[in-house]
């Protein structure tokens, strides 16, 4: 359990982790080579590769576009092209909210999307010259199925050969279904659970998603529909068999999720609103973005969506939907809260490859485990930002020096600009998934502003410093920094007494009247004020000066 969920658990009538969307690619092997698609080719027309040229390639898209017309006709399927910028989620959402369907395919979809086509150049006199692989638009169709195990899952399949695919399935609905045949009670909203009468229970289900069983239940899945309901417009049963068109797997997206459920929803909004407030300045939030009652999102065929890396959004007009996101390249944290008493917090994958572990689908129990600790890093992290804490004698520790094996280092001076720069610099890269190195530093306290001339050199030298007392750590033989949960606070803590303890109150003490008041004042700034009016009798009866002209 992260440190945020332990701290606010007395708020809290259950809580449960589950992996969310999950997106598999499903492709031929022997098809993606160019040996191997004129083997299949061969086995496919008997031996012989005479019609093995860009007209026939292109006929079996056309086919495949026929036949999956036909078929939707004939058994009264919708078929929707949809237009560019279209979120066909959406679509097929509305439509389940209008209609009853059964195990099957009920809607497809096509769109014209990227994919891998074959290009095949041949000689005047006939022969193969060269069969090139390019990526080209073309039509795919989007298959929305209802499974009995998973409820609503998409196989998006491409008319073109190898017939590339992908399926969309949801693990919350896979959660659902089990969770109705244990008799566990429980209010779904979209892929959220809003209410569980019992959530441990519920918990115990959504953690065998995480298990190795979940490799064959997705095999079992896929398997169960993109041969007989996808693939067949373009291949019919005894084709695949005779060419030995089977799909292989790898995960190429992932979610995971921790579902906080707060008994009130006036305590979440208020826990999550501070969280947010304190945060955004201490992992270098340059702007908040807020939309009221809006669902579009800006971007094509809209206005240009210049959101910063972090923002907090503010969607629908009914509950109040705020959006935390933090980007790291292809990984995702972010926290939002669901309905009117879930707080839930996700890491998301956009491209497997950036974990390094593997992609393909029996590598799914370690993708769900890296994701696992992703989101409890990134909410004990925030706990650490939100709440700072100066162990004993840390102030006055920390400039004096400190060694790192045999090699004597410098002290940390919190008035030097530059260090203050650097453990701001540190705070904020502190939720990034795999840590971060030298030049991700340098480049944080370039961007952050205040020092501008700040190399490479100059940050190793400041994280060595930062070493010798415990505020980072480098596991291993590894090039990459990690900021402990008891470090992140106390670099909060010395940030915070620095700049908003120490600066605001020395200001405030040399200004004796406070002039206009402001027109809505907040709680801090009471705070502050009485403060700045009870230095200026403790400096008086010091005897210290607080006036401009002596700072």
């Amino acid at each position: 359990m992260d440190e945020l969920s332990e701290r606010y658990g007395g708020l809290l009538a259950g809580a449960y982790d589950c992996v969310d969307r999950i997106v598999l690619n499903a492709y031929f092997p022997l098809g993606h080579n160019p040996g191997g698609f004129r083997t299949w080719w061969r086995r496919l027309h008997h031996d012989g590769d005479e019609h093995l040229d860009n007209t026939h390639l292109m006929r079996m898209a056309g086919r495949f576009s026929r036949r999956v017309r036909g078929f939707a006709k004939a058994h009264g399927i919708p078929v929707i092209d949809c237009r560019r910028g279209e979120r066909k989620h959406l679509i097929a959402e509305e439509y389940l909210a209008t209609h009853s369907v059964g195990p099957g395919v009920f809607l497809i979809l096509v769109a014209r999307a990227p994919a891998s086509v074959w290009e095949v150049v041949r000689s005047a006199s006939g022969v193969i010259g060269n069969i090139a692989k390019k990526t080209a638009y073309v039509n795919h169709y989007s298959f929305h199925i209802m499974d009995p195990e998973w409820g609503h899952l998409t196989i998006k399949l491409s008319g073109h050969p190898p017939f590339g695919a992908q399926v969309i399935l949801n693990g919350h609905g896979w959660v659902a279904l089990k969770a109705s045949k244990q008799g566990i009670g429980f209010t779904k909203e979209g892929n959220c659970f809003t209410a569980v009468a019992d959530p441990q229970a519920l918990a115990q289900v959504a953690d065998t998603l995480s298990q190795q069983a979940t490799v064959g239940r997705l095999r079992q899945v896929c398997d169960r529909w993109i041969y007989s309901a996808c693939l067949c417009f373009g291949l019919d049963a005894d084709a695949q068999a005779r060419t030995g068109f089977r799909y292989d797997y790898s995960v190429y997206q992932a979610e995971y999720s921790r579902n906080l459920l707060f008994r009130s929803g006036g305590q979440m909004d208020r826990v999550f609103s501070t969280v947010v407030d304190r945060t955004r300045a201490r992992l270098d939030v340059p702007m908040l973005r807020t939309l009221f009652g809006a669902k579009k999102r800006p971007g094509l065929g809209g206005t240009r969506d210049l959101s910063p890396r972090l923002a907090v959004v503010i969607e629908t007009p009914r509950w109040d939907l705020t959006l935390f996101k933090v980007h790291f390249g292809r990984l995702t944290l972010k926290g939002y809260t669901k309905g009117e008493h879930v707080l839930r917090f996700e890491a998301v994958v956009h491209n497997t490859k950036q974990l390094g572990c593997g992609r393909a689908i029996e590598k799914f129990p370690e993708i769900v485990t890296r994701l696992q600790g992703m989101a409890e890093r990134f909410c004990t992290t925030l706990d650490c930002v939100d709440t700072g804490f100066l162990p004993d004698g840390t102030l006055e520790a920390l400039p004096l020096p400190s060694r790192i094996g045999a090699t004597r280092v410098g002290g940390i001076d919190l008035n030097n600009p530059r260090i203050r720069a650097t453990l701001a610099a540190v705070l904020a890269l502190s939720v990034a998934p795999g840590g971060f190195t030298v030049a991700d530093l340098a480049a944080k306290v370039q961007a952050m502003g205040g020092q501008t001339g700040y190399t490479i050199r100059q940050a190793a030298y400041d994280l060595r410093k930062l070493r010798g007392k415990d505020l980072i750590v480098k596991p291993g033989r590894s090039r990459r920094y990690q900021v402990p949960p008891p470090a992140a606070r106390t670099i909060a803590g010395l940030l915070t007494l620095r700049d908003q303890v120490i600066g605001p109150i020395l200001a405030g003490v040399r200004s004796p009247r406070l002039g206009r008041k402001p027109a809505h004042w907040t709680a801090i700034d009471r705070d502050y004020e009485t403060l700045r009016i009870g230095m200026q009798t403790l400096f008086h009866d010091l005897g210290i000066t607080a006036s401009s002209a002596a700072a």
